[in-house]
């Protein structure tokens, strides 16, 4: 059956709150998401928006911090905790604004992964902040890591294979620039859960075996590098589930670390954990992701690492995480508008009844007429039943395409007059019903652009609508984007229902959220069809009210065309030409013609309608 709040309690975070049937900030004057977005279209704008809440940024940044340094408090453990920010995660200028405003309090870092994200953290580090630079690296890379240390950050390059060391060495015998921190990638034989854990154990794409461990200490002893040798590293995965597999890891890699400290590895000081703090995507409580809280996981870290080095006669080495997810997911909610419900024709007004009718269709008209909450679930079967018998009849010629119509038009408004009828007497038999009666809702973009994780992973992500929310939602809901690709589509799910209202469009719009879409979502979207990056804003939220800030339209038709390498002015050119060409119309009808062809290219490629 429907859920009543569509499991905000769950995945919410108490981030939203249902007030006045609509999805609410529970923060400061409390706005209404829909009044939001009201705001926004009245400049014109049409086509998915994603609204950016910084606040919850600074919020998961602030709860990251404040719980691991109460659990290092609480167990007297004696190194510190620190954090990065993968870039990777989401590059987008309001997203790392808002990162490193609300993290310079912490001496929040950022972690880069690629040449390009290398130099964004050395633009956008606060002074004294940690960079860590992760990934495969040449030496042209490793090179911009010493002029970042010689610029005065404070730099770890990670190295993932004994040829970066190597490269390391080769830079710092060839230039005079100060020498950064380095840090050793583990390939542990943990490995972590869920659909990121191949990230961890021995087939790890990444890391260094207990063998090139071995080897890599010597070299760094070779070349007196060993005092700049700071950090270890390991990374199980993505989005971890289960915390079972990260105690295993940690057991793991603080018995390397201590063997390290034991072989001279005086400098070394930290534990880099990676990532992998889970959020929560489900709406339903049977299909709940994370089995742990922030509070366990940093218990768990802390006392397992102070456990090992207390036992092992080791100094405690600061931890360092590189939680992503955790800190932006949230932030970002994709609005859009539902274009079409794919039954919406179908409505009494648009019956064409005639004279003299099948008798089905009599029967029909007699069900509709009749129907009422004692019968409804009985006449529904009736309807459908003789809808299929009607379909043959079709097919056989005995009624014409007039009939048909009529059939659908009547058992559709059964359809939806039985669903209300019944939505108090909630049985198996309606449940069934409405599994197999599903609404198709057309909404205003594109899931390859901006939910990628669910057509590639599968990843489902909390969907629920703005508004209407003390009215029953009875439509078992399958929505379809506007791509052209029958993959653009997030079906409906009997494990992890999703039931929407049943509106008439040509009366109210209507509106629906994805949440939790702040992570990877942006930076791994693709312009399918040519479908560009949602228009996106920031909303900073106050006592008194709520200010929309850094308006950034989708991609205009020329633009979009024009990042796949045409020339904008050279297409625009040959369009103009052509319509010149033409002799189809007169002057007039060419310079009116033009002027519409103007606007529509540089407007955004998302459908406008009345959406």
């Amino acid at each position: 059956m429907p859920i009543n709040n569509y499991g905000i309690n769950i995945w919410g975070d108490a981030n939203y709150i249902i007030e006045d049937s609509e999805v609410t900030l529970n923060h400061l004057s409390k706005p209404s998401l829909l009044s939001i977005v009201n705001e926004i279209r009245q400049s014109g704008l049409r086509g998915p928006i994603i609204l950016r809440f910084p606040h919850l940024i600074q919020k998961q940044i602030e709860t990251l911090y404040t719980t691991f340094r109460r659990s290092i408090q609480e167990v007297n453990y004696k190194g510190e905790f620190k954090a990065v920010f993968p870039l990777k995660v989401n590059q987008f200028p309001q997203v790392v604004e808002a990162i490193t405003t609300h993290g310079k309090a912490f001496n929040y870092g950022l972690e880069a992964g690629s040449k390009a994200e290398l130099i964004l953290a050395m633009s956008q580090t606060s002074s004294g902040a940690p960079i860590t630079v992760n990934g495969f690296k040449d030496t042209e890379m490793i090179s911009l890591g010493f002029m970042a240390a010689q610029m005065g950050h404070n730099i770890t390059l990670t190295i993932e294979g004994l040829a970066e060391l190597e490269s390391i060495v080769e830079v710092s015998k060839a230039c005079n620039l100060k020498i950064p921190s380095i840090g050793i990638r583990l390939r542990l034989h943990s490995s972590g859960s869920g659909v990121w854990a191949k990230s961890g154990g021995s087939d790890a794409k990444f890391g260094l075996s207990a063998t090139e461990l071995l080897e890599a200490i010597n070299l760094l002893r070779e070349n007196d590098l060993l005092d700049y040798f700071h950090m270890v590293h390991f990374h199980i995965g993505s989005q971890m589930e289960d915390i079972t597999p990260l105690k295993r890891a940690l057991r793991e890699a603080g018995n390397i670390y201590a063997e390290l400290k034991k072989m001279g590895a005086e400098k070394l000081h930290a534990i880099n954990i990676g990532g992998g703090l889970a959020i929560e995507y489900a709406q339903h409580s049977a299909d709940r992701l994370r089995t742990y809280t922030i509070e366990e996981f940093s218990n768990d870290v802390v006392f397992l690492l102070g456990d090992i080095m207390n036992k092992k006669g080791v100094e405690h080495p600061d931890i360092f995480t590189e939680s992503g997810r955790f800190i932006v997911a949230s932030h970002a909610v994709l609005i859009t508008p539902v274009l079409e419900l794919f039954s919406q024709d179908h409505q009494e007004k648009s019956l064409r009844i005639k004279e003299s009718n099948p008798p089905l269709i009599e029967e029909l008209l007699e069900l509709n007429k009749l129907v009422n909450a004692k019968n409804s679930i009985e006449y529904l079967h009736d309807a459908l039943d003789h809808m299929e018998s009607l379909f043959t009849l079709f097919d056989l010629g005995y009624i014409d395409l007039q009939d048909r119509s009529n059939a659908e038009i009547l058992v559709h408004v059964i359809i939806k007059k039985a669903l209300r009828l019944s939505k108090g007497y909630p049985t198996t038999e309606l449940e069934k019903l409405q599994i197999r009666l599903q609404e198709h809702y057309l909404i205003n973009a594109s899931i390859f652009q901006s939910l990628p994780d669910y057509w590639g992973l599968g990843q489902r992500f909390p969907i629920m609508p703005l508004h209407k929310l003390d009215e029953p939602a009875l439509r078992s809901a399958n929505l379809w984007d506007i791509t052209c690709d029958s993959d653009g589509e997030i079906g409906f799910s009997s494990s992890s229902p999703l039931y929407l209202h049943d509106v008439d469009l040509d009366e109210e719009e209507y509106f629906l959220g994805f949440f939790n879409v702040g992570a990877y979502q942006e930076t791994l979207g693709m312009n399918h069809n040519l479908f560009s990056h949602p228009t996106e804003c920031s909303v900073i939220i106050g006592k008194e009210g709520y200010s929309i800030e850094n308006i950034d339209e989708a991609s205009s038709l020329l633009k979009v065309i024009a990042s796949l390498g045409y020339d904008e002015t050279q297409i625009l050119i040959q369009l103009k030409n052509s319509l010149a060409r033409s002799t189809f119309i007169t002057e007039e009808e060419k310079s009116d013609t033009l002027q519409k062809l103007e606007l529509y290219l540089y407007q955004n490629s998302y459908l406008r309608t009345t959406n």
